[in-house]
């Protein structure tokens, strides 16, 4: 199973604002985000998946709470951590036969999952905002950009962790 951690930020690495994106909607980030998505597990924070209720990501959500013990859509299930959300990601790679797993954040979640992710779809956003959220640093020693696509606003770049020897 690959590990794939998918966000927006800008140039200061911020990913949101009062749980929203603080830089004005751009269409071609939320759909190819869309399409990566769509047929493979995710894993969230609970706010996260609080927030896209109406519109749920992936085939499956993972949601990582210690707050709640269920969430009450078919799809979803909760996980108190990170080992048990690695744990029912694999699981569920497995039964659905596919490859990856995305983590879609919150920052938190970002943050407790950096160490295990294989790797980063990051639309690197133009211009710096003010937000509350950021997502993670990561030491670029230990990653290389395998494609780039340059878009309006915004240029994807597809980070693979280098293997540890």
């Amino acid at each position: 199973m690959r590990l794939v951690s998918v966000a927006a930020l800008a140039e200061n690495r911020v990913i949101g604002r009062d749980g929203e994106v603080p830089w004005p909607h751009i269409e071609a980030d939320v759909r190819q985000y869309r399409e990566r998505v769509a047929g493979s597990p995710v894993i969230l924070g609970r706010r996260t998946f609080d927030s896209m209720r109406d519109d749920l990501p992936g085939s499956r959500q993972i949601v990582v709470s210690r707050s709640v013990d269920a969430v009450d859509v078919s799809s979803a299930v909760v996980a108190d951590g990170v080992e048990a959300a690695l744990d029912l990601a694999r699981e569920t790679a497995d039964e659905e036969g596919v490859e990856t797993v995305y983590v879609l954040g919150g920052g938190a979640i970002y943050e407790l999952f950096q160490p295990h992710v294989d790797g980063m779809a990051l639309s690197h956003v133009e211009g710096s905002y003010e937000g509350d959220t950021r997502y993670p640093e990561w030491d670029e020693r230990a990653w290389e950009v395998v494609e780039e696509t340059d878009h309006d606003r915004f240029t994807l770049r597809e980070w693979r962790r280098w293997a540890s020897d």
